[in-house]
């Protein structure tokens, strides 16, 4: 079976990895082979649009239990995803069904044999007060104590090289990007919580399941305090929000309300959306995506 890289792949690696992305693409197709091979999976499809870092097929176990294999670069992060979902253990997320295949670095340490779930239903698909609701009850399962020996960065570590780059974006952004790495810079001297954080939580990571109704995928976890966390959730349906007439107001509604139904500080809350909004635009200005860029910054605005 040709296992052919979806376009969004092919567009998403190419811009977050472009040291490695042609190199890795090109050997997808064997890299997939061979995985369902030692597995002995059989194969329906690849998942099309799929995700934005690695190969999603949607496979059949020995036994007919559908799972999904995922395979992804090792610039992705595959085996910190590991760590986190074989952590959480299915208590909130996407069940890893094969805890220990790749846990010495050898041949399939890519690669994720995940519980199936509803790919097409997201928590977008329902209303926004009811999805942030469901979103809110799933992101705080996630928070808890990180493994003794873990490897996963800190908050601080990741948003500091996050913050050497925004340094040299356009200077029309300066008073944006300051206030921005002011907020970062004091959240960061004052935090006083380590726990294992989804890194990229939104509603269209939290997917419909069996045997749960909504469950997390695609973390890119790290450790470090709940609103930072929290803070790429308030902005979900950006589109929406710089379209209604009352984006602004309803932008600090947000987040008070998330703030107060999962007991996140509101000022902490604030400043890392800002910081998060901030760097989302930047990077999305300097990939040439230009309309995203111009929702994030206008956003980050109204902070």
């Amino acid at each position: 079976m040709l296992f052919e890289p979806p376009q969004r792949l092919v567009r998403a690696l190419g811009e977050a990895y472009p040291d490695v992305a042609a190199d890795w693409l090109g050997q997808v197709p064997k890299l997939a082979e061979e995985a369902v091979s030692r597995r002995k999976l059989t194969v329906e499809r690849v998942q099309n649009p799929g995700g934005r870092s690695s190969l999603v097929v949607l496979v059949r176990q020995q036994d007919g239990t559908p799972a999904a294999l995922k395979i992804a670069p090792e610039a992705a992060g595959p085996a910190l995803e590991r760590a986190a979902l074989a952590h959480w253990n299915g208590w909130g997320a996407v069940q890893l069904l094969d805890t220990d295949a790749g846990a010495d670095g050898a041949a399939g340490a890519g690669e994720l044999l995940l519980e199936r779930l509803h790919s097409e239903v997201s928590l977008r698909s329902l209303p926004e007060a009811k999805a942030l609701l469901e979103a809110a009850g799933i992101v705080r399962r996630l928070w808890i104590e990180p493994p003794p020996d873990h490897v996963f960065e800190t908050v601080a570590e990741r948003t500091a090289r996050q913050a050497a780059a925004m340094r040299s974006a356009d200077p029309a952004l300066a008073p944006l990007i300051e206030a921005a790495l002011a907020a970062r810079d004091e959240l960061t001297a004052s935090a006083d919580e380590l726990l294992l954080l989804h890194g990229n939580f939104r509603q269209g990571k939290v997917l419909a399941g069996d045997r749960a109704p909504w469950l997390a995928v695609g973390p890119d976890p790290l450790v470090g305090e709940r609103a930072y966390d929290l803070a790429r959730l308030v902005r979900d349906r950006v589109e929406d929000l710089v379209a209604s007439a009352g984006g602004t107001s309803a932008t600090r509604r947000r987040v008070n309300r998330l703030a107060d139904s999962l007991d996140v500080d509101r000022a902490r809350l604030h400043g890392w959306t800002l910081f998060r909004a901030v760097e989302s635009g930047v990077r999305a200005t300097a990939a040439g995506r230009h309309q995203d860029a111009e929702l994030l910054l206008e956003f980050a605005a109204w902070l």
